[in-house]
């Protein structure tokens, strides 16, 4: 069974928790600008700006209230997981 799947080694259904991390706009993107360029280089045409960032997957136990999950994850996006000085990030939770 892989990490992705969204049961435990048990069987049981778990809660996931999906938290997208990215730079807030007017931080400069080293990587997406090299992003940018190489992807111009193998002859994509059209894209204007690439912007790069993180993404999280994070199970929790279903025994966990949403609204409790969704504070609490967004508590790690805040502390842990991203810098808020530089990044914004975005919580979604899935039963």
């Amino acid at each position: 069974m892989s990490y992705y799947e969204s049961r435990n080694r048990d069987g049981a259904n778990q809660m996931k928790a999906k938290v997208f991390v990215s730079l807030k706009p007017g931080v400069l993107d080293p990587q997406g600008k090299a992003i940018h360029h190489s992807v111009e280089l193998l002859g994509f045409s059209g894209i204007t700006d690439v912007r790069q960032g993180k993404y999280f997957e994070i199970a929790l136990s279903e025994s966990t209230d949403q609204e409790e999950a969704r504070e609490s994850v967004a508590r790690m996006a805040r502390e842990v997981l991203s810098n808020p000085i530089i990044e914004d990030y975005r919580v979604e939770i899935e039963a």
